[in-house]
């Protein structure tokens, strides 16, 4: 026999398919999977949202099944959760609308004050971690993130004194099932993912019994696509095939065979005024109606499946701003000021520090964040606009201001996840980054107390974030932001010191900060003594032995 009769080859052509065929209706994978009282995860990539969710509503709405609800981020449609009486708890980082701007939701902010909901708060970075504690089968996994903030104080995370130094330490997190919508799958239940990735699929790792997928097309034989499969067959419980299962959220599906689609801002706008009005008709007709993908697709209409499969194009943008001009000769908008002065600041950081990145956050802050790093480039300095969903080096696209407008994916230098992004870029020594981020508003019926804590935090918050629109300058040389004016100056000065900090960086004095366990003399690290230096020169002090993030 010869050898190419022995080894049949391999190829698009063969079929692979190992194991049980586990593609099945959308409500039968549902329905055999989900049981009362479990932790459901509904993971957030790029797509933020699944079929397999809107079914599990459809399927549990008003029938108290006792859920806990693991959601990185809620958004408008985390409410059909609660109006449904679905929820106990939820284990999330942000509870809110995203659309048209990021504002609270009222179903949750009165669920979490009455007490109806428990809500369990983390930030992006120790969300995912936790996810990935449960995955590998650690029992804990250690985090920079969270220390000094309130969700310290969360169960789950604990600071503790290790022989390398203190240490915070992040309990797993362990769904019981996921749900999951990714471009494509096979039979068996491999299944495809494109970058960006989020969260990525640790939770379809960690959950104990399984992951119900739903997907854009389920293929005969997935191996021409097998380097981007991130589940293997045997975590999964279902597959589904659901075209446009990630609707209103967007699909990103460069590389594989299947259609992508954009963002249905108009529809995510919708859900967002329908929380602050009649929110049971809109869930009637858009979740509780329609018994399949199929009728929930024809609700829709194919005009608006055609326009969403246009918002991939990259050049898409052009017809939105045709469509809504500048009006030049109006008046500036308090807003627009607040991201010009932060965009001017964020240049003078970006030139002061040599930063390489800059991450931009949610809102006005994404815009200043953009505006700063267009300008900084125009001057020629090397800096790279990333955000936390995953994305590197990209460009923004006019007449879109969402944060994670799909339309810039395909010319970003890097597609990755969150952990990358706020662990490594972010939290990591070998990048000098700024993040530019919101914070801090008082309300007009805050108590004087309650105004002055919150101009503290945003005092605070501007001197680590430079899209606050009250900007924070280097000190003059002998006067020092933790101390008055008149105290005395060390000798030689102050050294200079980090606009990122809150700390001195002085080589003789430290305003308080504790002496580094690796160094000789004190030294600060963003707004907490440093307890982590490389081989080097420090940034700030041009001292030797020490190396600042």
């Amino acid at each position: 026999m010869s050898a190419a009769a022995r080894w049949p080859r391999a190829g698009p052509s063969r079929k692979r398919i190992v194991g049980p065929v586990k593609q099945q209706s959308l409500a039968h994978a549902v329905e055999g999977n989900v049981r009362p009282g479990d932790v459901v995860h509904l993971v957030c990539g790029h797509s933020r949202w699944s079929a397999a969710a809107r079914e599990l509503v459809r399927q549990q709405w008003g029938a108290d099944p006792g859920y806990t609800l693991v959601m990185l981020s809620l958004s408008s449609l985390g409410a059909l959760f609660f109006r449904g009486g679905m929820v106990r708890k939820v284990v999330t980082a942000y509870s809110g609308d995203t659309f048209p701007t990021y504002t609270p939701n009222p179903i949750f902010r009165d669920a979490y004050k009455s007490g109806e909901v428990e809500v369990e708060h983390w930030s992006i970075l120790t969300f995912t971690q936790r996810l990935e504690a449960a995955a590998r089968g650690l029992p804990a996994v250690t985090t920079g993130s969270l220390a000094g903030s309130s969700m310290a104080a969360n169960d789950a995370y604990a600071e503790v004194d290790s022989p390398f130094g203190p240490v915070g330490l992040l309990a797993p997190l362990v769904p019981d099932v996921a749900l999951l919508h990714a471009p494509v799958a096979d039979a068996a239940g491999n299944v495809a993912v494109a970058a960006p990735f989020l969260e990525g699929v640790w939770g379809a790792w960690a959950a104990r019994r399984g992951a119900i997928v739903t997907v854009e097309k389920v293929v005969e034989d997935l191996g021409p696509w097998g380097h981007l499969v991130q589940l293997p067959a045997h975590r999964v419980l279902a597959v589904a095939e659901a075209p446009f299962g990630a609707h209103p959220g967007g699909l990103f599906a460069r590389g594989l065979p299947v259609e992508g689609y954009g963002e249905d801002i108009p529809f995510w706008t919708a859900a967002r005024d329908a929380t602050r009005g009649d929110f049971d008709t809109w869930a009637k007709h858009w979740c509780l109606e329609p018994a399949t993908q199929d009728e929930y697709l024809e609700r829709l209409g194919t005009d608006k499946l055609d326009w969403l499969r246009s918002r991939t194009d990259p050049e898409s943008w052009r017809a939105d701003a045709e469509a809504h001009p500048v009006d030049e000769a109006a008046p500036v908008t308090g807003w627009e000021t607040a991201a010009a002065v932060a965009a001017r600041e964020l240049v003078a950081r970006i030139d002061t520090l040599g930063a390489d990145a800059v991450l931009a956050g949610a809102g006005v802050a994404n815009l200043a964040a953009w505006v700063g790093v267009a300008r900084a480039r125009g001057e020629g300095r090397d800096v790279c606009l990333t955000a936390e969903l995953g994305l590197w080096g990209y460009t923004p696209t006019p007449a879109d201001p969402y944060i994670f407008n799909h339309r810039v994916f395909p010319g970003s230098s890097m597609l990755t996840d969150a952990t990358r992004v706020l662990g490594m870029v972010i939290g990591g020594p070998g990048t000098v980054s700024i993040g530019c981020l919101g914070a801090a508003q008082a309300t007009r019926r805050s108590s004087p107390a309650a105004r002055s804590s919150s101009a503290r935090a945003a005092e605070t918050m501007s001197r680590a974030a430079p899209t606050s629109a009250s900007s924070s300058r280097l000190p003059a040389p002998n006067v020092c932001p933790r101390r008055s004016a008149t105290s005395p100056a060390p000798a030689g000065g102050w050294r200079r010191w980090s606009p990122t900090s809150a700390s001195c960086a002085s080589a003789t004095a430290s305003c308080g900060s504790r002496r580094c366990r690796r160094a000789a003399t004190r030294w600060t690290n963003g707004c907490a003594p440093c307890a982590r230096h490389a081989a080097g020169t420090c940034r700030w002090t041009g001292r030797s032995r020490s190396s600042h993030r």
